[in-house]
């Protein structure tokens, strides 16, 4: 699996990486124009396939593609939630046609939820065929709330439930290892899920699965109902080691920059932690209804008509902040721009 803590940076020195450390004098500025230089452009930029389309047919596929390619996006999220109806062959040629990589998600249902003994099995059922079909269009990433039913549950999390989706999510990881996956657990709020609202549980429940495969998934738009500090759940995470996957989607789900979220601490907590994995955007409107996620997301909003422009004004956002926390990160360390 490849590095999620960045602490290679500087295994390949390069003359023009030296040229612009030579005014780092101290060992921490050193270290600091390292991992800018290294982070620089490293991150894939993603958007999730409910920005353009709900369902996923070869037109679906198409027009997506063109759509993300157009914005300048660098991969999909495909939905794998039922994976029976996602073509693997065509996803891959057409992504590849459009000079883009795919990740994937899905969130358990009641019927397929891991963390309930009695529907474990069909979870895992689940789990195994969503990552079959992402290694067959040639993903890497599988993502989402793959620890437990993605619903309201009325009771705090029980010993039992905690174990049996601890339990499941081990003997995926061993099914994501044979495909060479990165294994996702999402951290979403509390009106989704009662096992994992916060960075810090799921660090603690990587720990008790003990898969170095297993990897924590945030999102901005939970991180703003839950975290006390978006910013210092990033940078604990990416510093355990353990941050493989980051959702981007604003506190309405909307265009970025119109809700509530406080982006800037966002962008450089995750460049100043030298976080490389995917930053995929991720938003949701009634304009596009998907079957098997517009009612179990609560998409009861139009909150935007025009998928193009949403996803050009999203790409345009997070370059953007990633840009300025790159250069205050560099002038930090002491470089000039």
């Amino acid at each position: 699996m490849q590095s999620l803590t960045g602490s290679s940076f500087c295994s390949k020195p390069a003359a023009l990486t030296a040229k612009r450390q030579s005014g780092c004098r101290s060992p921490a500025r050193r270290q600091l124009c390292c991992r800018a230089e290294a982070q620089k452009e490293r991150n894939l930029i993603g958007v999730h396939v409910n920005t353009f389309t709900g369902t996923w047919e070869k037109s679906d596929i198409e027009y997506t593609a063109k759509g993300a390619q157009k914005a300048g996006f660098d991969l999909i999220e495909v939905n794998v939630s039922e994976p029976e109806k996602v073509d693997a062959e065509l996803t891959k040629s057409i992504l590849a046609d459009h000079g883009l990589q795919a990740s994937a998600s899905l969130g358990l249902s009641r019927a397929t939820d891991v963390s309930n003994p009695e529907t474990a099995a069909a979870g895992k059922e689940l789990l195994t065929n969503a990552m079959k079909k992402l290694s067959q269009f040639g993903g890497k990433y599988m993502m989402g709330v793959t620890f437990c039913a993605m619903d309201k549950y009325r009771e705090p999390c029980s010993k039992e439930q905690y174990q049996s989706s601890v339990k499941s999510i081990k003997e995926m990881s061993k099914v994501a290892s044979d495909l060479g996956l990165t294994l996702g657990l999402e951290v979403i709020n509390r009106y989704e899920s009662n096992i994992l609202n916060t960075g810090h549980q799921a660090l603690h429940m990587i720990k008790d699965i003990g898969a170095p495969n297993v990897v924590v998934h945030l999102d901005t738009y939970h991180m703003n109902i839950e975290e006390a500090s978006m910013s210092k759940a990033i940078r604990n995470c990416q510093a355990a080691g353990r941050l493989g996957y980051f959702h981007v989607g604003e506190s309405h789900r909307g265009y970025m920059g119109s809700g509530s979220i406080d982006w800037p601490p966002v962008w450089a907590a995750l460049v100043e932690s030298g976080y490389t994995g995917p930053i995929t955007f991720e938003s949701f409107s009634s304009k596009v209804v998907s079957p098997s996620l517009s009612n179990t997301l609560c998409v009861w909003r139009n909150l935007w008509e025009d998928s193009d422009d949403l996803a050009a004004q999203s790409r345009e956002f997070i370059q953007a902040g990633l840009t300025t926390a790159r250069r205050m990160q560099r002038l930090t360390a002491g470089q000039v721009d």
